[in-house]
């Protein structure tokens, strides 16, 4: 059965805002907290991850502790 042109539009138009969003989520760090729970999954099964306050706290520790000193990200 063929989609109506409308449906196929806006599929399209769906597809790109999902696509907009992971990006804008991608470097504004906002994914980092997700990214951290698919690599705990993975590498740490049966552990309890931080929450996401915790990670944040720790990221900042991080950060704090390692400053990036080249000219960019």
């Amino acid at each position: 059965m063929r989609t109506s042109g409308m449906e196929t539009i806006i599929g399209r138009l769906q597809a790109a805002w999902r696509g907009i969003v992971w990006y804008a989520r991608e470097i504004s760090g906002e994914a980092r907290y997700d990214h951290y729970l698919e690599h705990f999954a993975v590498e740490h099964p049966g552990e309890t991850p931080m929450s996401e306050s915790e990670y944040i706290r720790a990221r900042e520790e991080y950060d704090r502790l390692h400053p990036n000193t080249s000219c960019c990200c």
